[in-house]
């Protein structure tokens, strides 16, 4: 096994999901969270998370959080509430390299 997930053919290490998410209305310093299955992820592999937004107010933070399982926080870093719509939020995890 090369890449630690018998599921993905040699060479293939990324999983890649896009989904929907509506963050509700976040004040100053607030978060919040949002668990998305992702099919083949395991503890220890790097996850990367983009929101389809214009809006600079809020920082992303994801890490797999159980296997099959990514957590997506949303941390709103300005000094005033931020309620945003309905939004793509796209998701990528690599496989850890198998020593």
């Amino acid at each position: 096994m090369l890449y630690g997930c018998p599921l993905l053919p040699a060479g293939a290490r990324t999983l890649a999901l896009e989904t929907r998410w509506d963050l509700p209305s976040l004040g100053p310093g607030a978060t919040a969270n949002v668990d998305v299955m992702v099919p083949g992820a395991r503890r220890s592999d790097l996850a990367d998370a983009s929101l389809d937004t214009s809006s600079i107010a809020f920082v992303l933070d994801c890490h797999v959080w159980s296997n099959n399982s990514v957590r997506v926080t949303a941390r709103n870093v300005s000094a005033s509430t931020v309620d945003l719509a309905s939004a793509a939020l796209s998701l990528q995890v690599t496989k850890r390299r198998v020593a």
